[in-house]
């Protein structure tokens, strides 16, 4: 969270990659899918919706301090936007495309992917950006990131690794993994 993984994806976007945002994509099902939303409804009740459309704050409040019921929300939520993705990712043709989310592995979705790109950002400008993005309290952004795996765990796990930590340029990083990753996919497809 606050790392800036969604800059990162436009960044990649502008070079004609196709991304897919996971978190975009499931805040639409939440608002659209009628089966989410019976489930929603039936996990957190009524108040979960405000004339059809999810109260988003409502449903923080419930999850966000609570790790049984965040859980029950990740459980209808992850599957419908890792089948969601592999539709989207089914529509694409491009020599690569990104899957930019924040709960890759904790979703369980990296499994179906090639190469995680991990996005690195100190926790102080994490926290900085969290806050002014969404308009949340510093408490309320350390409540979802202790949700989440941890950074160093999670970087681990990566493939390769952008730093955004306003020292480091940021597009040439980009531009160097977006030529690499062209090359991969040649040589993969030569492959074929």
């Amino acid at each position: 969270m606050g790392s800036g993984k969604t800059t990162v994806a436009a960044i990649f976007q502008v070079l004609n990659v196709p991304v897919y945002y996971a978190d975009d994509a499931s805040k639409k099902l939440l608002s659209e899918n009628a089966a989410i939303k019976k489930a929603v409804i039936n996990a957190f009740g009524e108040k979960s919706y405000s004339n059809g459309t999810p109260d988003r704050k409502f449903l923080a409040s419930l999850v966000f301090n609570n790790p049984e019921k965040l859980s029950i929300l990740n459980s209808i939520l992850h599957p419908a936007t890792i089948s969601d993705a592999a539709e989207w990712i089914s529509h694409q043709n491009s020599p690569y495309i990104i899957k930019e989310a924040a709960l890759l592995f904790e979703s369980g979705s990296h499994e179906s992917l090639d190469y995680i790109i991990g996005i690195s950002a100190p926790l102080r400008l994490r926290l900085e950006r969290a806050i002014k993005r969404d308009n949340i309290s510093e408490n309320e952004v350390m409540s979802r990131i202790n949700n989440q795996m941890n950074e160093d765990e999670k970087l681990k796990r990566c493939d390769f690794i952008i730093v955004n930590d306003e020292e480091q340029m940021l597009i040439p990083q980009v531009l160097k993994l977006h030529q690499h990753l062209t090359e991969l996919s040649a040589t993969t497809h030569k492959a074929s």
